[in-house]
């Protein structure tokens, strides 16, 4: 049931702009899955869904970089190595613990971020330059929310 729960959840959030663990949850009963919003915090970050922003500036429920076990390994790379984020303008600015950056540096051009022009990685900090301030603003978003379900 669960699998089918989440595979339902991934279908659901790459076809329709989810904003809110509620909306996926009336989503989910609406397709026949009685579920608690407890249930479906513990699948969305089991998942690694994050919120990201989306063409039209709204923020809703995705997949960085895809589910597949490959990605997922970038992102708990990423995630066990950064500390922090911080955007300024169309910089981003990501702290990691002592000789961590360039690992973390690595697995971020992997994922394949959208609008990233570069990464230049140091021992503890990663300088990632957008293309927009909007952009860096949706960067610092998701890679926090990684960092903080990590």
């Amino acid at each position: 049931m669960k699998k089918e729960r989440q595979s339902k959840i991934l279908n659901l959030i790459e076809n329709q702009p989810i904003e809110t663990q509620e909306e996926l949850q009336q989503c989910l009963f609406d397709a026949g899955y009685d579920v608690t919003q407890a249930t479906v915090s513990r699948d969305i970050k089991e998942l690694r869904i994050v919120k990201m922003l989306d063409a039209n500036g709204i923020y809703r429920y995705a997949v960085n970089g895809g589910s597949s076990p490959k990605s997922i390994k970038y992102i708990d790379m990423f995630a066990h190595s950064a500390v922090s984020v911080v955007y300024s303008m169309n910089d981003v600015v990501i702290k990691c613990h002592p000789g961590m950056a360039q690992g973390a540096c690595a697995s971020l051009d992997m994922m394949k971020c959208e609008n990233v022009l570069g990464t230049l990685a140091g021992d503890d900090t990663i300088f990632v330059i957008t293309k927009t301030e909007k952009d860096a603003a949706a960067l610092a978003d998701m890679l926090s929310e990684i960092i903080k379900q990590g």
